[in-house]
């Protein structure tokens, strides 16, 4: 089973223009192996969100299906939390600032 970090620097390199040949099919396979599987994706205005890993193209954008999005609320609330979902969602590579795969497994 392939850990968190192997994940993020699986993703974050088949999504880069400078992976040699040979390394970029390693890292493609590599996330290949991802594909379906849970993955929670953290963004830089704090919110985060979970959902089933779809695709991932050349420039490292990440969709995620099913995705249930998660924000912290400002206003006194039982739940520090309010989440919503958002179904299919293309979250771009400038914008992620952590992620996690594999959550459920």
């Amino acid at each position: 089973m392939e850990t968190s970090q192997q994940a993020e620097s699986s993703i974050n390199h088949a999504g880069s223009s400078d992976a040699s040949e040979s390394n970029g099919s390693n890292y493609v396979a590599r996330v290949k192996k991802l594909l379906f599987r849970p993955m929670l994706v953290g963004i830089k205005d704090g919110r985060f969100f979970i959902g089933t890993f779809y695709c991932m193209d050349k420039q490292g954008n990440i969709i995620l299906q099913d995705a249930v999005e998660y924000r912290s609320t400002r206003r006194s609330s039982p739940s520090p939390m309010e989440h919503r979902g958002v179904g299919l969602i293309l979250i771009p590579f400038s914008c992620r600032t952590f992620l996690s795969c594999g959550l459920l497994h």
